[in-house]
């Protein structure tokens, strides 16, 4: 408890940005296990040679004194003066991994055994890669968000043990960059709701039975592949697709209000439901929240955009 405490304090005081070049201001370093190990064992060895006036045992101990110390020196430059930069993850679904990609850029020379991880979960695993002399290499990282929203990145470590493992030197930073999180669409999901005619009274689904649109006419040079009604055309070898006239003739919303569920987070899941299908489906779709009004459209930037309001809307009483 004391040291996630000291640890929470720490972090802080860092300052958030997505650009970080380690210099003597913001690394650190120690003895590792090892390093403390043998130090005693150094230790042990200057004593037996005063003990026993072994000329040879201050040699010895001297020898590998001055091996220890130009470790640590090697090891603190290992880092020094590597420069980092975050790149913003994608959105992903609740409960999905995020995929955090850190470029390392290398003005000097070869390093060797640079570390990346988690700050927070250190001992969960470390991703360990060489940068070339005047060169780049990037790094990724996986973390799963548990929960939608906007969230900033988490605080990463860098740490070398380079080259023999006697002396850690290391730097915490913080990215300002952020992950957006959309929410975890429902499981099984629902059927979309009936379209609505633009004066808000109802229309009959455009779904027949067998789950094909009724509105269909003959293929035309031109018509995108999404509105090839394929189904039909392996049925009866003509090409048809989805008449887009008829379509303008119904508007799907997929209102909060009418998701049929009481919590909010149930009713965005059961939403981000929604507009993963009406989108594989090729159909329009509009979205309305409390609060915000998304006009009907279709495609790849319909969904994007339908996600990320999901992803961003926060009820009125949490509102700030």
């Amino acid at each position: 408890m004391i040291r996630q405490r000291v640890r929470a304090w720490f972090e802080k005081r860092l300052p958030r940005t997505d650009g970080w070049t380690l210099t003597q201001r913001n690394l650190y370093i120690l003895p590792t296990k090892a390093g403390w190990g043998f130090c005693g064992t150094l230790l042990l060895m200057l004593l037996a040679a005063i003990n026993y006036q072994l000329n040879l045992g201050y040699a010895l101990t001297f020898l590998l004194g001055g091996a220890a110390l130009v470790s640590m020196y090697q090891t603190h430059g290992n880092l020094r003066r590597l420069q980092l930069r975050v790149k913003p993850p994608a959105p992903v679904f609740a409960g999905e991994p995020a995929t955090l990609e850190v470029v390392l850029d290398n003005p000097a020379g070869e390093r060797h055994a640079i570390g990346l991880g988690l700050y927070a979960r250190r001992r969960a695993g470390m991703a360990f890669c060489d940068v070339p002399a005047q060169g780049s290499t990037v790094m990724r990282l996986r973390f799963t968000p548990d929960r939608r929203g906007l969230h900033p990145l988490p605080t990463l470590l860098v740490e070398t043990q380079f080259p023999l493992g006697l002396f850690r030197a290391w730097t915490v930073w913080r990215p300002a960059a952020e992950a957006l999180v959309y929410p975890k669409p429902e499981l099984p999901a629902q059927p979309l709701p009936p379209g609505q005619s633009t004066q808000g009274q109802d229309l009959p689904a455009r779904h027949g039975s067998g789950s094909e649109f009724e509105g269909v006419r003959t293929y035309r040079r031109g018509d995108t592949l999404r509105q090839v009604v394929w189904k039909k055309a392996a049925r009866t070898g003509a090409l048809v697709s989805r008449d887009t006239s008829t379509s303008t003739a119904q508007d799907l919303v997929l209102d909060y209000a009418a998701t049929g569920v009481a919590d909010s987070e149930q009713r965005l899941s059961r939403l981000a439901a929604w507009v993963l299908a009406a989108e594989r489906a090729g159909q329009g779709f509009g979205l309305r929240l409390p609060g915000l009004d998304l006009p009907s459209a279709a495609g790849e930037q319909q969904r994007r955009l339908a996600l990320e309001a999901l992803a961003r809307w926060q009820p009125a009483g949490t509102r700030g």
